[in-house]
């Protein structure tokens, strides 16, 4: 299904990349909180491992064919990283990199530490890190087991909305709240 996109669609997809994320924390042990603070965007706490995330997360959508985008993470010249580490420190946490990437039939989730991050996939020699999506990228993912990965398909059944649909009457207003007015006939 092609994608028609909202003026809204970046804030709706990165809310929601926030909340599928804290979604299968929470279902995988983890207390989570949404934070509103520069750097981070989730704090998640392992009670059974006492491990505090501190998570970054980048989500971004994909036209068909335009699958392999990598996802920008840090600028340097924002200085995201810095901010992201200052942040964990304030709230005792241990870095991590949250990506929520979505095409027009699935979506994959990934989640790493940004040690791990920055041990395996991190370029320092370029103005901007990324998550890089090419096909080998997403093979050293899946084998990486410090890569969490969860693949979302999505299945659409009757989601067009096109001119040929009939369209429907818009509904009235609940009569009991809204009683009709008098006609002036007597």
């Amino acid at each position: 299904m092609e994608m028609d996109k909202s003026s809204r669609h970046r804030k709706i997809l990165g809310d929601f990349g926030e909340s599928i994320l804290s979604n299968w924390l929470s279902r995988s042990g983890f207390e989570v909180v949404f934070v509103d603070h520069t750097g981070i965007d989730l704090i998640a706490y392992h009670r059974q491992t006492e491990r505090r995330l501190g998570i970054t997360v980048k989500s971004r959508s994909r036209e068909s064919g335009k699958d392999n985008i990598s996802v920008n993470i840090f600028r340097r010249s924002m200085s995201d990283r810095a901010k992201v580490i200052e942040a964990c420190r304030a709230f005792a946490c241990s870095p991590w990199i949250g990506v929520y990437v979505e095409g027009e039939n699935y979506a994959n989730i990934y989640l790493t530490s940004l040690e791990n991050y920055d041990a395996k996939y991190r370029r320092p020699d370029r103005a901007v890190d990324v998550w890089r999506m090419g096909p080998r990228d997403r093979l050293a993912y899946r084998r990486d087991s410090s890569v969490k990965n969860l693949r979302i398909v999505f299945h659409a059944t009757n989601w067009a909305w096109n001119k040929e649909q009939p369209r429907q009457k818009p509904m009235l207003a609940n009569p009991r709240l809204h009683p009709p007015r008098a006609s002036g006939r007597g």
